[in-house]
């Protein structure tokens, strides 16, 4: 399940910044939608890669700060 979730996410990735990068370069306004989704991607990014540092951060001084089980 974990696995469906990364390939959406990244074809989601993929396609926002594909579509923005290909504006910019045309010298185009992005869709608002554009613009919205590719935020709440860098946000969802953000907050995974600070829970995993808080989790990391956690293991080496011995006692995990968030209980990370799948």
């Amino acid at each position: 399940m974990v696995g469906a979730a990364v390939f959406v996410y990244g074809l989601l990735v993929s396609f926002i910044f594909s579509g923005a990068s290909r504006n910019a370069k045309l010298r185009r306004p992005n869709p608002p939608a554009v613009t919205y989704i590719g935020y709440v991607l860098v946000g969802i990014t953000t907050g995974a890669s600070l829970l995993l540092f808080a989790h990391a951060i956690g293991l080496s001084i011995g006692q995990p700060l968030i209980a990370l089980t799948i």
